[in-house]
């Protein structure tokens, strides 16, 4: 059934079955997705939102059951009976939107890519409001790992990549995105795709545009007999004109 829903959803919302790397060498792209315990960590959250939405709910709708029992007035077995099939309705409605969100949630990791090629890296994620986001290493700024406890307790960590003008507090973001800010979440590898990612940006400042080929000698050129007669003409030519000057001052 899940892998049904799936498939649907990846042609109502169109989401790629598989990450599509960004520019660059293809035999040197890496990619890594976010860790099974992430899916864990997901699930408790999910778990703590979801029992706290159906014991407010179970509190709404117990409440008119507990009234007509405990109310002296006496409702007649029609209405008794649209009072339970409502009661019921609602039940039915909230834990089916418990298990579409539920659902939501796997679908959320599963579609969560992380993608790092020989000059830049791309970072997807999200099912309904998507957030993609693709970096050269030419920009990157500062890489850092973040780990709370929870995440410290089920081995893994999330990965940020600073890049260039994401600086300020509130400078760069757009819906509460900040735009120089991609995370790496939910890795139980951070510290290899650090190092991978450092070693790239070595290797994107040895060869980057422009630094290359200012460091490869160029030949000097070939000094020839019409060049060093050329020169003595150039230098007869300033002499002479040199001279009619001083002459002219005298």
């Amino acid at each position: 059934m899940y892998s049904a829903f799936r498939k649907w959803c990846e042609q109502l919302l169109r989401i790629p079955p598989e990450p599509g790397p960004p520019p660059g060498d293809e035999a040197q792209t890496r990619i890594f997705l976010a860790a099974r315990n992430y899916y864990k960590y997901l699930l408790v959250l999910w778990a703590l939102k979801t029992a706290m939405m159906l014991l407010a709910l179970a509190f709404v709708l117990l409440g008119p059951i507990i009234a007509i029992f405990t109310s002296q007035a006496h409702l007649g077995a029609e209405w008794k009976a649209v009072i339970f099939i409502l009661e019921g309705c609602g039940a039915v409605i909230s834990i089916g939107g418990a298990l579409f969100t539920l659902a939501m949630v796997r679908l959320d990791f599963e579609k969560r890519w992380y993608v790092v090629t020989d000059r830049s890296l791309r970072v997807r994620e999200g099912i309904v409001q998507v957030r993609e986001a693709t970096v050269t290493f030419a920009n990157i700024q500062n890489i850092s790992i973040s780990q709370g406890p929870i995440q410290r307790a089920l081995g893994i960590a999330d990965l940020r990549v600073d890049t260039a003008g994401g600086g300020g507090a509130t400078h760069g973001k757009h819906g509460g995105q900040n735009l120089h800010t991609v995370w790496f979440r939910g890795v139980d590898n951070a510290s290899a795709i650090k190092e991978l990612m450092q070693q790239r940006l070595r290797q994107s400042k040895d060869s980057g545009l422009g630094d290359h080929d200012d460091q490869i000698a160029r030949p000097a050129p070939a000094i020839t007999g019409d060049f060093v007669t050329a020169l003595r003409e150039v230098r007869a030519e300033a002499e002479a004109l040199r001279a009619s000057l001083e002459s002219a001052g005298h």
